[in-house]
């Protein structure tokens, strides 16, 4: 049987210069559990998996709203698994993430790995709503298949709109039901580990960030807007969370320096 749940968080100022959380509701195998933040001012909430899940079939959601002049951080105790649903013809399962973050707010979701097991089918969308003066850490990672297995089929689409307007729509397929060339020279080049890594600040409006490469598999994208993109592929999940706590320490490095912090 299909699951279907809707996870809440809203992140809200509590008047005392630090971030209060006055809706957090689990829902089904999403369970949300406030955790100790080390930054004083930033509240933050860990995704604990209550039950396996993405399964063929099952609809899952989680919303977070970061209102004005709030900071939180996301992220979650372990790996999500893509597992195959039951039954001869089991449905694609979905994950979907609606993100919306306000003026002079911030959000870091650095969730673990997604993996794509054998057998199964997920298509996930992740939507950012971002106000002109908000600030985003946004680490996308997913892995190709469990230890000596081959990969699902997985589709995801990061979509981000800044003020109203585009800053980043991309989508990707990977995996048996994918066209063909997923994993030839140009795209993976029989890398497993995939990885992304989005930071926004309105820094980046007078002093853009400079394109450049990280080894040979990850590559700095400036975007059109105050935004810079790290995109990369390993061999295995560990080389590749290593890349991006790299690229992410150097970004936030030049951030901090840039501020005169």
């Amino acid at each position: 049987m299909s699951v279907r749940a809707t996870a809440r968080i809203v992140a809200a100022p509590d008047g005392r210069g630090s971030t209060a959380l006055p809706v957090l509701e689990s829902d089904g195998p999403l369970a949300l559990r406030r955790t100790r933040s080390v930054v004083g001012s930033c509240a933050r909430v860990t995704v604990v998996g209550a039950m396996s899940a993405p399964l063929g079939g099952d609809r899952l959601t989680i919303e977070a709203r970061v209102e004005d002049g709030a900071r939180l951080t996301v992220d979650s105790a372990a790996a999500t698994v893509a597992l195959p649903g039951a039954g001869p013809d089991p449905e694609p399962a979905s994950y979907e993430l609606e993100l919306s973050v306000g003026e002079g707010a911030e959000l870091r979701w650095l969730p673990e790995q997604l993996i794509s097991a054998y057998g199964s089918e997920l298509r996930m969308a992740t939507r950012v709503e971002l106000a002109a003066t908000a600030r985003l850490v946004l680490r996308e990672e997913q892995i190709l298949g469990r230890h000596g297995e081959s990969t699902g089929d997985l589709a995801t689409r990061l979509t981000v709109r800044r003020a109203g307007r585009p800053l980043l729509d991309q989508q990707i397929a990977y995996g048996p039901g994918a066209p063909g060339g997923w994993d030839g020279a140009a795209v993976l080049g029989g890398h497993r580990a995939i990885g992304q890594l989005l930071v926004v600040d309105p820094y980046f409006e007078d002093a853009p960030a400079r394109p450049g490469l990280i080894g040979d598999t990850a590559a700095v994208t400036p975007l059109a807007g105050p935004a810079v993109l790290v995109t990369a592929v390993a061999a295995d999940a560990r080389l590749l969370r290593g890349v991006l706590d790299a690229a992410l320490d150097d970004v936030l490095d030049g951030l901090r320096s840039g501020r005169g912090e």
